[in-house]
């Protein structure tokens, strides 16, 4: 690249000039600039040549030798550092991050994505519960489903994202078969997706699901992108209205869909379905350390499959004894329940009708609807009662009542 006179009036950019331009560069993945990432470690500005120029070598650390965004980030680097009049050339240094230089720049990352969250639908007074596990087949569905019933029960209008994209199971367990709908919606310039809604008692269900836009039966071989992609539209372009609870059944694991979570809705709370065996709850703390790792509070653990009782009252430990209190001991966090292995569980599922919605109720009902109550009133109280001040002009609001 040449030099005119141009370049000589602006003069000899210094290491500081180079590291505020290369702090445009933000890497495709991490959503952050590399500068504040660390993946710049130096920068060389040579003298100045003949013609007022200078040459420019940039040092970048990837996370891994051979990382497919290589070719983007060179590009980006480029492009920005040659914006500067005087730069004649750039050339970079590629280097590869140690493990515990890898940690710290997921660690930054994760920072960056809390504190420049982007904007969703889903109202800032609502609480976030994210029902996750560490694997499969812990019966997180059903425990999603049941406590938005017992919390819709008590009067509050609960959203329910199904966000297990590729095992969806929602619609099903709640009985709930309307495909989607977009509709143009006063104060956006395009349509938004409408929730399909379920009466409780007093409150209201507001579901959301994959399983309202393809058949049950349909296999969704979407990865990576498509998976974040899929659930950012259901945060950004649903109209999710007034909640007061919106609880999201996570997909099992630590993948794409909770690393997308995380970034969209940071004041998320987790809670951690596992079941009584050992083997289970050491694979469900790394939902937990997920969580820490991405600064989301992890609220309690529920116990699910704890013990089933037959008819003649006898008890027995089928899936083992103890994990769920194991669990919430090695985070640190309440075990908020332990729900019992009952048929009922699952014919209230396949039926649609949520346990806690069966008149004839039962144990592990019982169980869901007390731990509805320790949300509500310890775990993650409703926004609007949260604070003292809404208590305050609650009280005041009664006492001019008795005027």
């Amino acid at each position: 690249m040449s030099v005119n006179g141009a370049a000589k009036r602006a003069g000899v950019p210094t290491r500081d000039d180079i590291f505020d331009l290369l702090r445009a560069v933000i890497d495709p993945e991490l959503g952050a600039d590399v500068v504040s990432l660390g993946m710049i470690p130096d920068v060389v500005v040579s003298p100045v040549d003949s013609t007022g120029g200078v040459d420019v070598t940039v040092w970048v650390k990837l996370t891994i030798g051979g990382c497919p965004l290589r070719g983007q980030i060179k590009k980006d680097v480029e492009s920005r550092v040659a914006l500067h009049p005087a730069v004649r050339n750039v050339r970079i240094e590629w280097g590869e991050m140690t493990s515990d230089e890898r940690s710290e720049v997921m660690l930054k990352a994760r920072w960056s994505a809390r504190e420049n969250a982007p904007d969703t639908e889903v109202p800032q007074s609502c609480r976030i519960l994210a029902i996750a596990s560490g694997k499969g087949g812990v019966g997180k569905s059903s425990v999603t489903v049941n406590l938005a019933a017992a919390l819709a029960a008590q009067g509050f209008t609960v959203g329910v994202l199904d966000a297990d994209i590729w095992g969806f199971s929602v619609p099903r367990l709640l009985g709930i078969s309307d495909r989607l709908e977009a509709v143009a919606v006063e104060g956006s310039d395009k349509p938004k997706i409408i929730p399909n809604t379920l009466r409780v008692g007093k409150g209201q269900l507001k579901v959301v699901s994959t399983g309202f836009l393809v058949d049950e039966d349909t296999a969704l071989m979407w990865r990576g992108l498509m998976l974040t992609k899929a659930v950012e539209q259901f945060l950004r372009d649903v109209a999710w209205g007034e909640m007061d609870y919106l609880l999201i059944d996570m997909p099992p694991g630590t993948g794409d869909v909770q690393m997308g979570l995380a970034r969209m809705l940071p004041r998320t709370d987790l809670i951690i379905v596992t079941t009584p065996a050992l083997a289970a709850q050491k694979v469900a703390a790394r939902a937990a350390d997920m969580a820490r790792r991405s600064f989301l509070r992890v609220a309690g653990v529920i116990e699910n499959m704890s013990s089933f009782t037959c008819d003649h009252g006898e008890t027995y430990p089928l899936f083992g004894v103890g994990g769920g209190q194991a669990l919430a001991d090695e985070i640190g966090v309440p075990l908020l329940g332990q729900v019992p292995l009952e048929p009922a569980v699952g014919q209230g599922g396949d039926a649609g009708v949520p346990v806690v919605m069966s008149p004839t109720g039962g144990a592990a009902a019982a169980v869901f609807n007390s731990i509805a109550r320790r949300i509500l009133d310890d775990i993650a109280p409703p926004v609007n009662m949260a604070g003292c001040s809404a208590r305050m002009l609650a009280a005041v609001a009664a006492a001019f009542d008795q005027v």
